[in-house]
């Protein structure tokens, strides 16, 4: 058998015990572990302006406040779009083929950053289409995502793809973390250009176990139009949404972290904001445990009210002028994202598996079966799609900081603003996945575990 061949797999059964136990269990393990690595990378090249642009002034750039901001923002947004190709490409194209070609396209905004942030006299625009390309990296999220969930059985999803948005969120706060350590290597000077070539071994090193230690499913391929359905599907734009509130709040303010520490606190460093995208990436794969037991319905919906809370109390300690206050209120923030992320997350395949069942109105075991595949399908196309939607907070968030410190002096009229958001995204929640006539409607066993 060629090595081209082996690389797929044409008879997987997750759901059956004894498959799962003897053999599906370590390839699906040894993926995951690839997939994170992959993932994580795709995140820390994402998440590279959030650091870079707080040091432009130092290295001799004159771009404008709202100009730093959009610099951080316009990677969140190009990262969304490049999520929906993303997303379709993995049942086409392969789990394995697309993370070998999506790691090697981050190239591309690593080497480029390199290159201009050493040259000042860059333009605003020229900058910002540089920084653009860095929205690759959040391409990579979705089409992770949506192939881990072809390895798993319905029962671990939750933990599974907890795991795996986690080890790639966490790229966030290494990317903080990291970066300002090795722009300033050296005895004198500023190395911004150290910030693109730190993650070229890490490239290389995705690359390779893509290549050498993962798979591709026979049973998980699809034409486009197949995948294209989720698009007609009620729950895809109301689960979207609801993605918004918390993977767009999480990204977006990673994003926005650092260069709002700045402007509000500018006698605190900025290598504190990797705290934020740190805990709020560790407390994903609980969101998602606690969904697989108490329901993703409700976790989100309490999870809502804490954020809520959360942004009422950094409007409070940002008038008192109390950074020890803003950065607790932001750190419950985050804690509250990374659970929001993984319950909602777990609430996808559990709709669209009972979607898919109740309308078929199966009775036949190999129909049902037929059924559950096809669910698969359409679920790991909605988790990528409603994803892309949700990354849009990572353009909206910074722009609103950037819009609201130009127009009012602060950021209160765009915290005002997420906060009403996140009030709809409660009521939302409540409306279509908790109300006792929702569940019992679409059918008992999703009524069971609560979404």
């Amino acid at each position: 058998m060629s090595r081209e061949r082996s690389t797929w797999i044409t008879d997987w059964n997750p759901e059956d015990e004894r498959y799962w136990e003897t053999t599906g269990k370590a390839v699906a393990r040894r993926n995951l572990i690839w997939s994170i690595v992959a993932e994580h990378v795709g995140f820390s090249v994402w998440l590279l302006w959030s650091i870079v642009a707080t040091r432009l002034p130092q290295a001799g750039f004159h771009y404008t406040t709202d100009q730093l901001f959009q610099l951080v923002a316009l990677p969140g947004l190009i990262g969304s779009l490049m999520r929906f190709p993303y997303t379709f490409a993995v049942p086409m194209f392969g789990g394995r083929n697309w993370t070998i070609v999506s790691a090697a396209l981050l190239f591309i905004p690593t080497v480029l950053l390199a290159w201009f942030v050493t040259q000042p006299d860059t333009s605003f625009g020229l900058m910002l289409a540089v920084a653009a390309t860095a929205g690759l990296g959040g391409g990579n999220f979705a089409s992770s995502m949506a192939n881990i969930s072809f390895f798993y059985p319905d029962r671990m999803k939750g933990w599974a793809l907890g795991l795996n948005a986690a080890g790639g969120n966490i790229g966030v706060s290494g990317v903080q973390l990291l970066t300002p350590i090795v722009i300033g290597l050296g005895t004198t000077g500023l190395y911004l250009q150290n910030a693109g070539l730190m993650w070229l071994p890490l490239i290389a090193l995705s690359l390779y176990g893509a290549v050498r230690h993962m798979n591709n499913l026979t049973s998980a391929r699809s034409s486009f139009k197949d995948q294209l359905v989720i698009v007609a599907r009620k729950h895809t734009w109301v689960m979207s949404y609801i993605y918004i509130g918390t993977f767009g709040s999480f990204i977006g303010y990673s994003a926005a972290f650092p260069l709002l520490l700045k402007t509000q606190f500018p006698q605190v460093t900025v290598a504190i904001a990797f705290l934020g995208p740190l805990v709020g990436s560790l407390s994903r794969p609980f969101g998602g445990r606690l969904a697989d037991r108490l329901g993703g319905a409700r976790v989100t919906f309490w999870n809502f009210i804490v954020m809520a809370a959360a942004t009422v109390g950094v409007l409070y300690f940002i008038d008192l002028g109390s950074f020890a206050g803003f950065l607790a209120m932001f750190l419950v923030l985050f804690v509250a994202t990374g659970i929001g992320n993984g319950s909602t997350y777990r609430m996808i395949p559990s709709i669209f598996r009972e979607e898919k069942l109740r309308s078929s109105r199966i009775a036949d075991g190999t129909a049902r079966l037929q059924a559950i595949r096809d669910a698969g399908i359409e679920s790991a196309a909605a988790l990528g799609f409603i994803g892309a939607i949700g990354a849009c907070g990572g353009y909206f968030i910074p722009r609103g900081f950037g819009a609201s410190i130009a127009m009012t002096g602060g950021p209160h009229l765009a915290l005002a603003v997420y906060l009403a958001f996140y009030i709809t995204c409660m009521a939302l929640t409540w409306w279509y996945y908790l109300r006792r006539s929702f569940l019992v409607e679409l059918a008992p066993s999703l009524a069971e575990a609560q979404v």
